[in-house]
């Protein structure tokens, strides 16, 4: 087997286990709950999961999303999030190889799908995913020397900055809260990995999608938005397109 498809097939099996880890985090982080402690149980009949029922995306699988014991149905959401970010995995050492760019791919795509879940679910960003992951985007910038480890620095402090101001500004016109603390915080990691004019772009890209996505169902429903669904979505794109996209824009204006 060549050396590149061993790989991808390597970093797919360990994203599958990041994966049933992020199902943990999901679950726990929003209820203050341990990601350690206890082991993953029922809910139902309250039995630990064995080791051989815990196999990402296999065990569901074979026991047709039910527990063994009680037959109460287990989420849909496990599996698809195991084998979302075992295919984020795979794909960053498919384009980028077994390097360190393809490792700093992997790690923030799968924060920024906990970020997304987590949001969409509870309007909730914990901590552990930006100032966790702001020190793994600061860490994994060391990759390119002390020029990576300030391109993340300044990205870090313009992401925190600017939505700092945004949410600011808006308390002062609306009189009321306009920006949650997560999604400051949320910029703030995504700035390490993206650097100060990806910043700009996850803000763009997320403010277009939130409005094109959401804000019509908002006026209908009157539903809270999860901004962070949308900011995450637009930083993935900024992360894997955003240097094609300041080409074409730099293009575009010396037409």
């Amino acid at each position: 087997m060549p050396l590149d498809v061993a790989g991808v097939i390597a970093a797919g099996l360990v994203g599958s286990l990041f994966g049933s880890f992020l199902n943990v985090c999901i679950v726990r982080l929003p209820v203050d709950q341990s990601v350690v402690r206890p082991r993953s149980r029922c809910p139902r009949c309250g039995r630990p999961i064995a080791w051989f029922d815990n196999v990402p995306v296999l065990s569901w699988l074979i026991l047709r999303g039910r527990c063994r014991h009680c037959r109460e149905r287990i989420s849909v959401q496990y599996p698809v999030i195991e084998a979302a970010v075992a295919g984020m995995w795979a794909a960053a050492v498919w384009w980028h190889g077994v390097s360190l760019h393809g490792l700093t791919a992997a790690v923030f795509g799968t924060i920024l799908l906990g970020i997304a879940v987590t949001d969409a679910r509870h309007y909730l960003i914990p901590d552990e995913y930006t100032w966790g992951g702001l020190a793994l985007g600061l860490l994994l910038a060391l990759r390119g020397g002390l020029g990576g480890l300030l391109t993340a620095v300044i990205g870090a402090g313009i992401g925190f900055a600017l939505l700092y101001a945004i949410a600011w500004a808006g308390e002062r016109v609306f009189r009321e809260e306009a920006m949650g603390g997560g999604d400051i915080k949320m910029m703030t990691m995504v700035g390490a990995f993206v650097g100060w004019k990806g910043v700009l772009l996850t803000l763009f890209g997320g403010a277009l999608l939130g409005t094109l996505v959401f804000i019509p169902l908002t006026i209908r429903k009157r539903r809270l938005v999860p901004f962070g669904v949308f900011l995450a979505a637009a930083a993935g794109i900024t992360f894997v397109f955003g240097e094609a996209i300041f080409r074409w824009y730099g293009a575009f204006l010396r037409v």
